[in-house]
């Protein structure tokens, strides 16, 4: 059996018993534990009432974080002639058609969002297989299927997160760095929740929200109020 070490089981020992937090009681005890030499990551787990293989149960959406993720996020964009011009001004950092479909097929897939305008739905079309699995095929629902491509690159660069409900009904993600002060983790917290609450399906019943988990990349989990995380 490997060793543990004195970080993980001093972490572990702080954790041990807490239960049901706020918001502000989870932020300041993953941050006091986080003590790593890099900067994790605060993700969020939802455990939803919801089976995302029936279509009316599915939870799909986006949320635009009030203080960004701290993560450095690399857009491709799918558009030809002046769109193609305004993704790159924008700051995308891949642009192409043919080109990049055949980047991406060969296996070089060199970014973290991607976007298309409709017109290139013909091409990107055929790498559903391929950008599918990793949440990366555009999507008219989140905003990354349209002409204003300008604002869609933007959006991505700023921080905005996408989700969508994987098997089991769980949604997770990345939400802010432990280098942020407790304050901003918490608005992201709250927003990202209070995202994925609005994008309930028509076909959920009974309790939509059963578990909210927080933890840091290398540190426990840590189980959150749901009513208090929903009604802050």
């Amino acid at each position: 059996m490997a060793k543990t070490g004195k970080r993980t089981a001093a972490a572990r020992a702080a954790f041990e018993g807490k239960n049901n937090l706020s918001v502000a009681e989870a932020v300041a005890l993953i941050k006091a534990n986080a003590k790593t030499k890099f900067d994790e990551t605060l993700d969020i787990a939802l455990s939803l009432g919801v089976d995302p293989r029936h279509a009316d149960q599915m939870v799909r959406g986006v949320c635009a974080l009030p203080n960004g993720t701290g993560k450095t996020v690399r857009v491709a964009v799918f558009a030809r002639n002046e769109k193609a011009d305004e993704a790159t001004a924008a700051g995308a950092d891949i642009v192409g058609a043919e080109d990049l479909m055949e980047s991406i097929q060969a296996g070089k897939i060199d970014f973290d969002r991607c976007i298309a305008t409709p017109d290139m739905m013909g091409i990107v079309g055929r790498l559903g297989k391929i950008l599918g699995p990793r949440n990366l095929m555009p999507n008219p629902r989140v905003g990354t299927v349209t002409m204003d491509v300008k604002a869609a690159v933007e959006a991505a660069k700023a921080g905005e997160v996408q989700f969508k409900a994987e098997k089991g009904g769980v949604v997770h993600a990345g939400i802010g760095k432990m280098s942020f002060d407790e304050a901003k983790l918490a608005e992201n917290i709250k927003a990202f929740v209070s995202a994925v609450n609005k994008a309930k399906p028509a076909g959920a019943k009974g309790t939509y929200m059963k578990k909210i988990a927080l933890s840091s990349t290398m540190g426990p989990g840590v189980a959150l109020d749901v009513a208090s995380a929903v009604g802050e």
